[in-house]
């Protein structure tokens, strides 16, 4: 169907990095472009490639390099490279979860940060925090299992904060309201013992 209708485009607050590339966008210097072809936000080097395009009268358009490379009938090789465990697309395993939804993340004395963190059916020990829902590369991964759960805010806490304490590992979240906190912890109560939930419920919050 590539190029013979038109696609959905990513909203540009989606993503905080190249979709092809996973280079971060900079204020300054890295422009947002959309593929015309799979509606991908894109940087200025991934997206100079064209195509003509048979949704929109066989004009050439701008496309990313992967369209660029299905449409003209070639491949590249390199995209066939194995994908390092940050390279998931969140889009992928957020479809496929135990549970996903914005949580505010704190590490060591770093100000808080909003992440977009996600349990994946398939690696349900593991939790991936993205900058957001549309990322093509994860910031970090935490293997759940052995972590020590608290989840009594301190005072200096947002409400709705639980931490999560390994020897000198600490990673504090904090949701936006106590149910969604809840939702989090019953999933994490099991990975944190090597379980997984028993009945796959979607946990999934929109």
């Amino acid at each position: 169907e590539l190029g013979k209708r038109a696609p959905r485009w990513i909203r540009d607050n989606e993503v905080t990095m190249c979709m092809k590339c996973k280079e971060p966008f900079n204020a300054l210097t890295r422009r947002r472009h959309h593929c015309r072809a799979c509606g991908h936000v894109v940087c200025w080097k991934c997206s100079d490639y064209k195509a003509h395009l048979e949704y929109d009268g066989n004009k050439l358009n701008k496309v990313c390099k992967d369209c660029y490379h299905v449409i003209i009938g070639c491949t590249d090789s390199e995209e066939k490279k194995r994908k390092g465990i940050l390279e998931i697309e969140s889009a992928e395993v957020s479809g496929n979860s135990v549970i996903c939804s914005f949580l505010q993340y704190m590490e060591k004395s770093k100000p808080w940060q909003k992440a977009w963190c996600v349990i994946p059916k398939q690696e349900a020990l593991v939790l991936y925090m993205y900058g957001a829902p549309q990322d093509v590369k994860a910031l970090a991964t935490i293997p759940l299992l052995g972590y020590t759960v608290d989840d009594t805010p301190k005072s200096a806490d947002l409400p709705h904060s639980f931490k999560l304490t390994q020897s000198k590992s600490v990673h504090s979240f904090a949701a936006d309201n106590e149910e969604l906190k809840q939702k989090w912890l019953k999933i994490i109560h099991l990975a944190v013992k090597g379980e997984t939930p028993e009945c796959q419920n979607e946990l999934q919050v929109n």
